[in-house]
């Protein structure tokens, strides 16, 4: 089993052809500033870490940064943490947040998983299950199934089914992914963006 952190997850899903959040990984202080160069303010900071699932639990999540300053105090601490090997930069959308994972089991194979996003995706349980691979009908369904699809308006839920269709395509030329957590995907004006993945291979 190989572990794929969020950068190296990110770039493969942007050279898929997915839609990723502009972001930017930064290991020290001396390339903070090129860093700003490359994302709008105000801008999320995020700590990067190949044992670093849950960021979110251990303070490794900083948002709307707006300043040079500002951004020096917060890489300081990010990188104090445990396993930290560095700093993602990213631009800040608003939308709503969702989730796209991908789970290989034994019966069934690759299976996709589609529901509500964000930090309290647990306490939610709210998500509906595939097996792969999927048609546009069947993707359809499963949105539906979700509470968070409830007053999804068409352009979002469409940006939806079609990066799942996309997801689908890609695990049938990609047999070897057993995870793949997509947290969150966020959607807004028919546009669906990948801010945050994590990906296991066999």
């Amino acid at each position: 089993m190989k572990y794929i952190g969020e950068v190296e997850a990110e770039k493969f899903l942007s050279k898929k052809g997915f839609n990723v959040i502009n972001s930017y990984f930064c290991s020290g202080k001396s390339k903070i500033k090129y860093g700003l160069k490359k994302v709008k303010v105000p801008f999320v900071m995020k700590v990067a870490g190949k044992n670093i699932v849950h960021k979110n639990k251990v303070g490794g999540i900083k948002l709307d940064v707006k300043t040079y300053s500002n951004a020096i105090d917060e890489f300081s601490k990010l990188r104090k943490i445990k396993g930290s090997n560095g700093v993602l930069f990213q631009s800040k959308i608003g939308g709503r947040e969702f989730l796209i994972g991908v789970k290989k089991t034994r019966e069934f194979g690759q299976v996709i998983g589609f529901g509500s996003g964000g930090v309290d995706v647990e306490e939610k349980k709210d998500v509906s299950f595939r097996v792969t691979p999927l048609d546009g009908e069947e993707i359809k369904k499963m949105i539906k199934e979700t509470e968070v699809s409830r007053g999804l308006l068409k352009p979002d839920g469409k940006a939806i089914e079609n990066i799942i269709l996309k997801l689908s395509k890609l695990l049938e030329k990609h047999p070897e992914i057993s995870e793949l957590d997509i947290n969150p995907l966020i959607v807004k004006d028919g546009i669906a963006t990948i801010v945050d993945a994590r990906m296991v291979l066999d």
